[in-house]
């Protein structure tokens, strides 16, 4: 039976036995059928997080006691966190960048001189073995390091945007998933892959920030800190969105663009103080890494050279040159075109490497892990044997010039020749010229992309296509093995190569001589990027700090936004497309216009599990091992005989008795606030208080409300709070009215039977012990699992009163509500589950994550128009 847990977007395996019987409408809903094809694909069930506070009476009492003091020092310590979460990332980020460049180093350099030996002596084969070697090692590692931590597998991206849209992933904010992105991603890219290192710096500073301020980790049980703070869904969730900015700050050195990509690309809730507390954290995270780096490689500590891991140089038209612009009006038009070829594009790639995501899913990833490494070890071996054949073979021999920018650059070849080896390649060429395919093959992808942004003259169109196409290919093969990747350098690499062969085309074709190519270079890795992952705001703001050219922003937004426009009308971006091949129930920004049609009675489950103010111990133990809900509506039922039945079992007594309590009349707000106001000096008051009492009906007599609800549903039947739902109930039975008083969580109810906390039936309620707000979250987030408890010492027929510590004021809508007030509800105040509730306070269903995803609605919507 469905209930009010988080969403559950797979099939049971009695579910999935049943498939023949379903509906099409049903099948949409699980997940299990696509447009394109018919098979299913492998789907999981996620969790949903609660942002919602629960303010039961533990809660309560910790506001009682918390005054100014104890507020602005639980302030205080959540800025020292923010703060402590940026310094660690950008530590994270010097360690990856240290020893990528050092292994990359290492190899370049060992490669670079067997290539000059073997070209004179015939041994160009002993050169791609000892590259091969190099390249299949360093793949191996970090294919390892993902057996490991298989979350650890990828950029990470889609994951967080998961995350802080409110679906828990397992595994994917732990320790151990840390360590494996960082130490697989510095293999990845050393090992020669066409991934880069930005996009898991987002994850990695994703986990920091979860399991920093909680001083606690499920790989290091032995450590053991007691710290009472940040013990919620909602306080960790705050931290993710500021770690995940701070990954995108130390990444690119955008701080602003990293609090705008966690804006726009997941977090439902947000507020002043957290935009203020992120924007610090992607700040300290930013001068943290620009201060070690710039020491480390240029001996100046404090100069703050290196802003980020990614670095575009300085765009700049040099002096000599008059004519020389970095854009003008005209090229706006041209922008233009390259924004929709690069949403094309884009959407060429999302559409290829999801075919090729889904036939991972299908034949890779059932069989043994170990099929997993040797997938990434044959992408690794093509990869290398492409570069260096293509190198050797496609590469045209150019001549070296004492200045190759030819005005437009900023960056000489004589301040380049410094470091040769990361730049200027001369393999497979005669003495005064230089390989150009090897030159952008055989550097770090940085370099490729500087070389591309400010060097004019130095690549052919014919290379610079033959290298688009090449890499387009071998980076959509790549992204999507099982080692840490990351998609934002080689899609602006991949881009980067378009605009400068549309430059060239353009100067040397329509001679517009008068452009600057490497503002072209720039544009068209926007448009190819823009194309692929659909990111306006954060992604504009991203590339303009990392120029520091603010002129930039008008060209770089028009062409984000063309290519968005573009490749949406094609398919979704690459990081949407893989959130809904893992099938997570991820909530878009808005509902379309024509679900306005359904209302919230179309689209909740009305078949609930539920329990009672006052439940034995043996109810809820069933209720708990029998289902997999994560939380439960607390409810009453409506009896005809209420009198009766309170004089036969006390567990029913304390039930009607609370409900009674329970019900909010306006008799009754009157006469508690008329006794209240019999303590005013004023006579009047004191009179017309008289007046009132007189006139009000005698308090033994039931009010108007409870005689409509007991007289419109007495021919229900009444059962025993301790039976547990049957199969065999009738509809009435099943469905008969609950008055509804709140909710309570899984979590909840296991902590309750884990301490013991119940009372006899011989005894009062107030017996029960009291559990505080730390010892509820004690076992936080890892809360025991009901079927490895042993209960055995616990009476079943104990009693235990939850009214305590549930939820008595959640949110809640009408069955009138429309689809889109639902939806806007849920998803910005980050709910995990919605109450439905109808004009006399009966829970009549109950709506989670798994309702609103646009598959659902879909369905719904369609059975709506059947009905019409």
């Amino acid at each position: 039976m469905a209930g009010c847990g988080s969403a559950l977007c797979g099939c049971c395996p009695r579910c999935c036995g049943e498939r023949e019987s379903r509906t099409p409408e049903e099948l949409t809903i699980l997940g299990e059928t696509h447009e394109e094809e018919d098979e299913i694909l492998p789907r999981k069930d996620y969790e949903s997080l609660d942002y919602d506070r629960c303010i039961n009476d533990p809660y309560l009492e910790v506001l009682e006691s918390m005054d100014n003091k104890k507020a602005r020092r639980y302030e205080a310590v959540k800025w020292v966190m923010v703060f402590a979460i940026g310094v660690c990332t950008g530590l994270v980020g010097l360690f990856v960048d240290f020893f990528v460049r050092l292994f990359t180093q290492l190899k370049f350099q060992i490669v670079q001189n067997s290539v000059e030996e073997c070209t004179e002596k015939g041994c160009l084969a002993l050169s791609l073995l000892e590259l091969l070697g190099f390249n299949l090692t360093f793949v191996f590692l970090a294919s390892l390091l993902v057996l490991i931590q298989p979350v650890a597998a990828g950029s990470g991206i889609p994951e967080i945007k998961c995350y802080l849209n409110g679906v828990k992933v397992p595994g994917v904010v732990r320790l151990r998933t840390v360590v494996c992105k960082a130490m697989g991603v510095l293999f990845s890219v050393a090992g020669g892959l066409f991934v880069g290192k930005e996009g898991p710096m987002i994850h990695s500073g994703a986990v920091v920030g979860a399991g920093l301020p909680q001083f606690q980790s499920i790989s290091l049980r032995k450590i053991q800190l007691n710290f009472p703070y940040f013990r919620s869904d909602r306080d960790k969730r705050d931290f993710v969105s500021a770690g995940a900015a701070a990954g995108v700050a130390a990444a690119f050195g955008a701080p602003i663009g990293g609090t705008l990509f966690s804006l726009e690309e997941g977090s439902s809730f947000w507020n002043q103080g957290l935009t203020w507390k992120v924007l610090f954290c992607s700040m300290a995270a930013t001068f943290t890494l620009n201060f070690f780096r710039s020491g480390i490689q240029f001996g100046s500590w404090g100069s703050f050279q290196l802003p980020g891991l990614l670095n575009f140089g300085e765009f700049k038209c040099s002096e000599s040159d008059k004519k020389c612009h970095l854009w003008t009006a005209v090229d706006l038009g041209f922008f233009i075109l390259m924004g929709i070829v690069g949403g094309l594009l884009g959407a060429t790639f999302n559409c290829l490497n999801k075919r090729l995501a889904k036939y991972r899913m299908r034949n890779v990833h059932p069989k043994p892990k170990l099929v997993r490494v040797l997938e990434s070890l044959l992408v690794a071996l093509t990869t290398t044997v492409v570069v260096f054949v293509a190198s050797m073979v496609l590469g045209e021999c150019r001549q070296m010039s004492s200045t190759s920018h030819s005005g437009n650059g900023t960056l000489s070849f004589q301040s380049m020749s410094e470091d040769v080896n990361s730049s200027i390649k001369t393999f497979f060429c005669p003495n005064e010229t230089y390989n150009d395919m090897a030159t952008l093959f055989f550097n770090p992808q940085e370099s490729a992309i500087l070389q591309l942004f400010h060097q004019d003259g130095t690549f052919s169109p014919v290379t610079l296509s033959l290298f688009f196409l090449l890499y387009f290919l071998l980076s959509c093969w790549t992204y999507g093995i099982s080692v840490p990747s990351g998609l934002f350098v080689p899609s602006l690499l991949c881009g980067a190569a378009f605009g400068r062969l549309v430059a060239n085309i353009l100067k040397s074709y329509i001679g517009l001589d008068h452009i600057y190519s490497g503002t072209f270079a720039l544009i068209g890795a926007a448009a190819f990027l823009g194309g692929v992952v659909r990111m306006t705001i954060s992604l504009t703001v991203i590339l303009i700090e990392s120029t520091n050219e603010i002129t930039y922003g008008l060209p770089i937004m028009i062409t984000l936004m063309v290519a968005k426009w573009t490749g949406d009308f094609f398919n979704k971006g690459i990081y949407d497309i893989h959130v809904n091949l893992r099938g997570v129930p991820l909530l878009e920004w808005e509902t379309e216009v024509e679900m306005d049609k359904l209302r919230a009675s179309d689209i909740m489950e009305p078949n609930l599990t539920y329990v009672y103010p006052h439940t034995r111990i043996q109810s809820l133990v069933s209720i708990l091992r029998t289902t997999v809900h994560h939380a439960f509506p607390v409810v009453t039922e409506n009896r005809g005989n209420e009198r009766e039945f309170m004089k036969g079992n006390q567990l029913i007594s304390n039930n009607i008795k609370f409900k009674k309590s329970s019900i909010l009349t306006r008799a009754g707000e009157q006469r508690k606030r008329s006794q209240s106001m019999k303590s005013y000096p004023s006579s009047e008051l004191r009179n017309m208080c008289d007046d009132h009492i007189t006139t009000e009906e005698p308090p033994e007599k039931e009010d108007l409300l409870q005689q409509m609800l007991e007289r419109r549903y007495t021919p229900y039947p009444n059962l025993y709070p301790d039976q547990s739902p049957s199969e065999e109930w009738t509809m009435e039975e099943r469905f008969r009215p609950l008055t509804f008083h709140g909710m309570i969580l899984r979590s909840q109810l296991v902590t309750l039977l884990v301490r013991g906390v119940c009372y006899s039936e011989s005894q009062s309620s107030a017996s029960q012990p009291r559990l505080s707000h730390a010892e509820m979250l004690e076992d936080y987030p890892r809360y025991p699992d009901i079927h490895d408890l042993d209960l055995t010492l616990l009476n079943p027929r104990m009693i235990v009163d939850v009214t305590p510590y549930m939820n008595p004021s959640p949110f809640a809508v009408s069955p009138n509500t429309h689809v889109s007030q639902v939806f806007n509800l849920f998803r910005t105040m980050g709910l995990r589950h919605l109450p439905v509730v109808n004009a006399v306070g009966e829970i009549v269903g109950i709506i989670t994550r798994h309702n609103l995803t646009h598959e659902f609605l879909q369905a719904r919507l369609r059975q709506h128009y059947q009905t019409i």
